[in-house]
């Protein structure tokens, strides 16, 4: 017992340790008018959702730093989701990528990497230097990648935000906001969760390859919150002078993701608790309510004037999600699937419904239903066709029906005719005994085989006699 005791004692040092730094604050139950946060700007949200549980000044403009590189990742792992770059690319450092300030990893110029180690070398070590490669790679240019940076913030709805370069350095117009940043850290997690293969990663190494020979070069995590924080995922960290201290924290929980973003703190301890109270709160105020059926598989519709009179249905997606809160429970949730009337012509894709979901009577969310297949307009000649070929097929089905119907009929008949064959055998012979019998008897016996003869006649048909019949008898 006492050694039990002894081995697990330095774990709740280490606990007792950080609670009392501040460090690490443990679930409880926080309201938000509790949370008294001191940084200037903050958000949290759920990913799977997008809804948010908690903001302030969350539209705010202000400097990213580092958090910058958020988007810089989300674009290379665009670029090789679509085919367009590989891990194992080799990434070459230009003289301006290497030139690069602040936060580095000291690469020269000419020196080359892999795509997956300058990822690593942005995600981990924060490194400017592998940020801007990274963009030049991909887009040529620093400058034409800040466009792409652009673009896809507009795309995503960043309304209040303006990158100037690619790596977070303190730049006039380089603003953006709590709001925006965890907009683009959802994208980033949610479709492509590998990102967290990346951003947990507390120490690693590369390989400097120059003229001056190989060397190794040490990877250390900026994002403390993976040693003091035991649901930490990611993200990426940030501060300059001017934009204080930043970060998109990432963080998973019972199945509860969240992402929260803090702006401008006055110290890398306060940034770090506050993440930690936002965290406590999402975790225990919420929970993920999950429908992984949204639609049975198999489900058609029907089509009206169309080559094929029905058409498969699909779900856009295939799970719905929906955050529950505080006292809300996933028994009050309901859910309706609509289909609209269709009338050919149908495309692959279209939409042809929508699965809606409810709480409580309220509407919370729906996922549209597309078309599986394509659906050709009926034409005259195709519609004329179709009529011939039922037309025949209705005939030759009741043409083969009265065949096996007339040859049922003529087995049936052979059965009876031997039958009946038998019966006249067997009065033939009651005949030959009763012939005897007059014989015998003398008187009468001419009568007697007279009505037996006639009976026999009515009772029994020859077999000679059945060759003429029809084959029904109808």
């Amino acid at each position: 017992m006492n050694r039990i005791i002894w081995k697990g004692l330095p774990g709740i040092l280490m606990a007792a340790f950080m609670v009392l730094q501040g460090l690490y604050l443990p679930v409880t139950q926080v309201h938000a008018e509790d949370l008294a946060l001191e940084s200037p700007s903050v958000i949290l949200m759920e990913p799977s959702t997008g809804q948010v549980l908690y903001e302030k000044n969350a539209d705010e403009q202000r400097h990213p730093a580092s958090v910058t590189k958020v988007m810089t990742l989300l674009l290379a792992f665009e670029q090789i989701g679509a085919g367009k770059m590989a891990m194992t690319d080799i990434v070459t450092v230009s003289a301006h990528a290497a030139s690069m300030g602040g936060s580095q990893c000291f690469f020269e110029a000419g020196e080359t990497q892999t795509v997956e180690d300058m990822i690593k070398c942005i995600i981990i070590a924060s490194g400017n230097d592998a940020a801007v490669a990274m963009g030049e790679h991909i887009a040529g240019s620093e400058e034409a990648f800040v466009g792409l940076m652009n673009e896809k913030a507009a795309e995503l709805g960043m309304v209040n935000t303006n990158f100037a370069n690619a790596c977070g350095l303190d730049a006039d117009g380089h603003l953006t906001t709590a709001r925006d940043i965890a907009i683009m850290s959802r994208e980033l997690t949610t479709r492509y969760p590998e990102i967290f293969n990346y951003s947990t990663i507390w120490m690693d190494t590369i390989t400097h390859v120059t003229a001056r020979g190989t060397s190794e070069f040490g990877l250390s995590n900026t994002n403390k919150l993976l040693k003091t924080y035991p649901y930490c995922t990611g993200l990426k960290t940030g501060y300059t002078s001017e934009a204080g201290f930043s970060i998109s924290a990432t963080a998973s929980r019972d199945g509860v993701n969240l992402i929260a973003v803090v702006m401008g703190a006055s110290t890398k301890e306060i940034r770090n608790s506050e993440v930690c109270k936002l965290f406590d709160y999402g975790f225990a105020n919420c929970r993920l309510y999950q429908d992984d059926t949204v639609l049975n598989a198999g489900t058609l519709v029907p089509v009206t004037g169309g080559k094929e009179e029905m058409v498969t249905c699909v779900p856009e997606q295939n799970t719905f999600t929906y955050l529950l809160t505080r006292d809300q429970v996933p028994e009050l949730i309901n859910k309706e699937v609509n289909y609209s009337e269709l009338t050919a012509p149908v495309q692959q894709g279209d939409v042809i419904g929508e699965t809606v979901y409810y709480y409580d009577g309220q509407r919370v969310g729906a996922v549209p239903l597309l078309a599986g297949n394509d659906v050709e307009i009926m034409s005259y000649g195709f519609c004329f066709r179709k009529t011939l070929f039922r037309l025949f097929c209705v005939r030759e089905a009741d043409a083969e029906g009265m065949e096996e119907a007339a040859t049922t009929t003529h087995e049936e008949t052979g059965s009876a005719t031997e039958a009946q064959t038998g019966t006249g055998e067997d009065a033939g012979s009651q005949t030959e005994l009763q012939t005897g019998t007059g014989e015998n008897t003398g008187d009468g016996s001419e009568a007697e085989e007279t009505l037996n003869n006639g009976n026999a006649s009515e009772t029994g048909v020859p077999a000679e006699e059945t060759e003429g019949l029809p084959e029904t008898t109808e």
